[in-house]
């Protein structure tokens, strides 16, 4: 996809607008990630002031999309970013910002997998009263007196 005209090679690229349709990330939240500073190089414009993206800026979203799904908080996400885009150096930090993550996402997914369970179990329990018609009064709220 070309930004601008056919003759500024320099300027390839992706729009604001297909990085927004690529990722699921709104106008809005792309230029809040730029604000931010979370994406790992100075997002180029055109001479008119369009942003160029590339398709490492979008592989790079999809993770920052993960991490943000997964329930990384911004400031953890932005302190990933600076020690990515710093370089090399800092490998041994940003694997102990990713594995302090992976143990939060784990321990949500146990939480999750506790409360499915005890839903489950009602599940079983309602689909077996209606499918013996005996599901009128089961958890019936208590006549106030």
């Amino acid at each position: 996809m070309r930004v601008g005209n056919a003759d500024d090679d320099k300027h390839a690229g992706l729009s604001i607008g297909e990085v927004a349709d690529a990722t699921g990330l709104s106008v809005h939240a792309l230029r809040f990630f730029e604000r931010e500073e979370l994406f790992l190089r100075p997002i180029p414009r055109t001479g008119g002031g369009r942003r160029v993206y590339a398709a490492a800026d979008v592989e790079w979203l999809a993770l920052c999309n993960r991490l943000r799904a997964s329930g990384m908080p911004i400031a953890e996400l932005k302190r990933f970013a600076g020690l990515v885009r710093s370089g090399a150096g800092n490998e041994a930090e940003r694997l102990a910002l990713l594995q302090k993550h992976e143990r939060a996402v784990r321990a949500r997914i146990a939480e999750l997998d506790a409360s499915l369970e005890i839903i489950h179990g009602k599940v079983a329990a309602y689909e077996k009263h209606v499918r013996e018609g005996t599901a009128a009064g089961v958890w019936a709220p208590a006549p106030s007196r």
